[in-house]
């Protein structure tokens, strides 16, 4: 059954793939991106692919591109697909606090903001679904990450707590998990750190920055996305499926690891 979706973030990376494969599936797909090159870009990939896509321009740091975009769709939206994120690198012990800040109003709290918005229209219709686009950074961590980390914990925490509050008015609320994926958004995370770290400032160790840096770059630790979008695909305008949606699986037997590693780690 065709459903419209909203997609946020369809600029580049998972956004722009599972946009296009899922009007490619028969849905109505309304695609929004962060800025005027962009949404050039996206309507451009999506005329080459003969696919009708509404594409619209709405930076998450502007509000009334928000209330544009949800005054002009709200009404007609069966799922949104909250995908847009950013992220910043480098040792939580010197990295700017106003860095981090700026990844929490967008991936938490401008996430939330458009989360809440639609849910007040979906209880109102007692049907439509929230999935949000998390990661497995979420319940895991990396070095020299710790703003994403942070960002997505938080996140996590925010929408299972949503899950449970919105039970019983139909509707639904997921988050979507990836592991790392080789789409060009960590290697560019990765790469914030050189616009503040001065190693003739900075105390932490340079070669070991650079290190995790050239690990993103080169794609030794990262998946080819192609699957993760299909399994973003399938899942979205799914019915019924989990409420954590980890991908690719092998990365579960990582995070349960690490989660238990916590309980027994001793520090001093």
């Amino acid at each position: 059954m065709s459903k419209t979706i909203l997609i946020t973030g369809a600029g580049s990376g998972f956004g722009e793939g599972v946009a296009l494969g899922l009007a490619k599936s028969g849905h109505k797909i309304i695609a929004t991106v962060e800025n005027w090159p962009q949404k050039t870009y996206l309507q451009n990939k999506a005329k080459e692919a003969n696919l009708d896509i509404i594409v619209e321009k709405m930076d998450y740091l502007d509000n009334d591109d928000i209330d544009n975009i949800i005054n002009k769709y709200g009404a007609q939206i069966d799922i949104v697909n909250l995908n847009a994120a950013t992220g910043e690198t480098g040792p939580v012990a010197e990295i700017p606090v106003q860095r981090i800040k700026r990844v929490f109003e967008i991936n938490v709290f401008q996430t939330i903001a458009i989360a809440q918005r639609f849910a007040k229209i979906f209880v109102e219709k007692k049907k439509g679904k929230i999935v949000f686009t998390s990661s497995i950074a979420g319940f895991f961590t990396f070095k020299f990450l710790g703003p994403y980390v942070a960002s997505k914990h938080a996140l996590e925490g925010l929408v299972q707590t949503l899950q449970i509050e919105l039970e019983g008015t139909g509707v639904t609320v997921a988050t979507i998990n990836p592991g790392p994926f080789s789409t060009g958004f960590n290697h560019r995370m990765y790469d914030t750190v050189d616009q503040w770290f001065d190693p003739n400032v900075n105390f932490s160790d340079p070669a070991e920055i650079k290190e995790v840096q050239e690990l993103f770059a080169t794609g030794g630790i990262e998946f080819e996305p192609e699957d993760m979008i299909k399994f973003m695909i399938e899942r979205i305008p799914a019915d019924q499926h989990k409420f954590r949606n980890v991908y690719p699986d092998d990365v579960l037997e990582d995070v349960n690891k690490y989660q238990a590693s916590l309980w027994t780690k001793e520090v001093g």
